[in-house]
């Protein structure tokens, strides 16, 4: 079941925007997850973001999802966003992520 209560992420809103401004820029048809220490209140100042994108065909990568990391290191987003694609992540790391996570995005069918 997603998670999409957005308050349980560890963000500032306006660093929040940013991201779902560049998500729905570079990959929009994405669904995007955060997980890790910003979701699980684990997290300090210093803690980097780590956002996993879903294609809608989990086979496919993402348009854009190049252009995604690039913009998100020339943004103005004062902490690293540690991208991955869902399919490259092994089936163990996966159930990991699937037990914490908070749907930043939803993806197009």
């Amino acid at each position: 079941m997603p998670q999409v209560d957005l308050a349980r992420l560890d963000l500032p809103p306006r660093v929040l925007a940013c991201l779902q401004d560049l998500l729905k820029a570079h990959v929009p048809d994405a669904e995007v997850w955060a997980y890790g220490s910003r979701v699980s209140g684990g997290a300090h100042e210093g803690s980097d973001l780590d956002i996993v994108l879903r294609p809608s065909a989990l086979g496919e990568q993402p348009a854009g999802w190049l252009d995604l990391k690039d913009a998100l290191q020339q943004s103005a987003i004062p902490i690293i966003v540690d991208t991955h694609l869902w399919q490259h992540l092994p089936a163990s790391f996966q159930d990991e992520i699937e037990q914490a996570y908070v749907v930043l995005q939803r993806g197009r069918v």
